[in-house]
C-alpha cells in the first residue's frame, strides 16, 4: 500500500466542497454563465438584461429554439434577482424591527423621570435610581442648593 504524503489528504478535513453549498445573495456577485452559444460574465441584473436582448435578436431572426434557450437562462437571473430582492427586503424589515424594539425600550427607560411634576422634589429612592444618570456638574449643583437652603 502507497503512504500518501502531505497533511491535507485526509477524508473529512478542511471546507466541504458539496454541490448545493449557497452563496450570499449580494447584487454585486459576478456570474460566469454559459449560455446557449457564448460565455457571459456580469451581475445578475446584467445578465438578465442580456440574455433578454440576446432572445429577442434571436427571436428577430427566426431562429425560435434558440430565442426560447435565451428566455430561459433570462428567467433564471431574473428568479435570482427575486431572490436577492426578497433577501434585501426582509434584512430591512428585520433592521426596522430591532430599531423600534431599541426606540421602545428607550423610551421606557425614560419614561418614569418625565411622569414626575417639575416641583416636586425627588425621593431619596427616585434621586439614587436616577442619579447615574446626571452628569457630575449636576449632582454638585444640587449639593450646593440643598446646603445654601439649609
Amino acid at each position: 500500500m502507497k503512504r500518501i504524503r502531505g497533511r491535507h489528504h485526509r477524508a473529512g478535513s478542511g471546507p466541504s466542497r458539496s454541490s448545493n453549498a449557497q452563496t450570499p445573495l449580494n447584487r454585486n456577485h459576478v456570474f460566469d454563465s454559459n449560455g446557449p452559444d457564448l460565455r457571459v460574465r456580469g451581475t445578475a441584473q446584467q445578465l438578465f438584461e442580456k440574455y433578454l436582448q440576446l432572445g429577442r435578436d434571436a427571436t428577430g431572426t427566426g431562429d425560435r429554439i434558440l430565442a426560447e434557450a435565451y428566455f430561459q437562462h433570462a428567467e433564471h437571473y431574473f428568479r435570482i434577482l427575486n431572490a436577492m430582492n426578497q433577501a434585501a427586503e426582509k434584512s430591512q424589515q428585520e433592521r426596522n424591527e430591532r430599531q423600534q424594539q431599541r426606540q421602545r425600550a428607550y423610551e421606557d427607560r425614560r419614561e418614569p423621570r418625565g411622569e414626575r411634576n417639575e416641583d416636586e422634589q425627588p425621593s431619596q429612592e427616585q434621586d439614587a435610581e436616577y442619579g447615574s444618570e446626571r452628569s457630575s456638574d449636576e449632582d454638585q449643583d444640587r449639593r450646593t442648593a440643598e446646603a445654601e437652603a439649609d
